[in-house]
């Protein structure tokens, strides 16, 4: 396969990711035993969808003198999802409006953080989509710093690489592997199926037990050994 060919095959599946539900996907996830599920980080706005391959940064205490946060923004690839691990820290923010203005006029996909952001109103208005654990006024200017852009971080006690499919909705965000996201795609668009097939026969007036039974959605829910 030809770098070019990847592209194609990577916009597609990015393409396939973003048409469901993060609730197909854990689903399909835990019937795969893949653990993607980032815990607790949440869409600053109910309304906030996202997906993406990420780009990713890891984030650590400042030194002296302190370094910076945020001199990467301009090499993020286009439809990106930005992807910080902080730590989990709430203390102190790494992510704020003038990002999120640049973010928004390079067309980025999102940021997704474990930690923290501000300056909400400006994402909200712009329809910018921020994942994180929560948002606070407090700066990270000297208090934190990028260690690391490139390498393998941890969202929520999910591990995410370079290049996984991040996908974001009302119910959290979630992190697709690269080297399983066929097969995690595959067994998604399965389940969605079958559930569409469960909500037509019940709304015929079928047993759910019996609608459940006839398109095999206990099977679809158990993990595969």
């Amino acid at each position: 396969m030809t770098m070019a060919d990847d592209k194609m095959a990577g916009d597609k599946n990015v393409a396939r990711a973003a048409k469901m539900e993060t609730a197909t996907i854990s689903d399909a996830l835990d019937r795969l035993g893949i653990a993607g599920q980032c815990y607790q980080i949440k869409g600053r706005d109910p309304g906030f969808r996202l997906a993406g391959r990420a780009f990713t940064i890891r984030c650590g205490p400042n030194s002296t003198p302190p370094g910076t946060v945020g001199d990467y923004i301009d090499d993020v690839p286009d439809g990106s999802v930005i992807v910080i691990d902080n730590g989990g820290r709430t203390d102190a923010t790494i992510w704020g409006d003038i990002l999120t203005e640049i973010a928004h006029r390079r067309k980025l996909a999102g940021t997704v953080i474990d930690g923290i952001s501000r300056d909400v109103h400006l994402c909200r208005s712009l329809g910018y989509p921020v994942f994180a654990k929560d948002h606070w006024m407090r700066t990270g200017k000297d208090r934190v710093q990028v260690e690391e852009i490139g390498g393998v971080v941890n969202i929520g006690g999910a591990r995410v690489a370079p290049g996984d499919i991040l996908v974001g909705d009302p119910d959290g965000v979630l992190v697709i592997p690269r080297e399983h996201e066929d097969a995690v795609l595959a067994s998604a668009e399965q389940i969605h199926t079958a559930e569409e097939h469960i909500r037509s026969a019940v709304r015929g007036g079928m047993r759910l037990d019996e609608a459940r039974q006839q398109h095999n959605y206990h099977q679809l829910q158990t993990r595969e050994k």
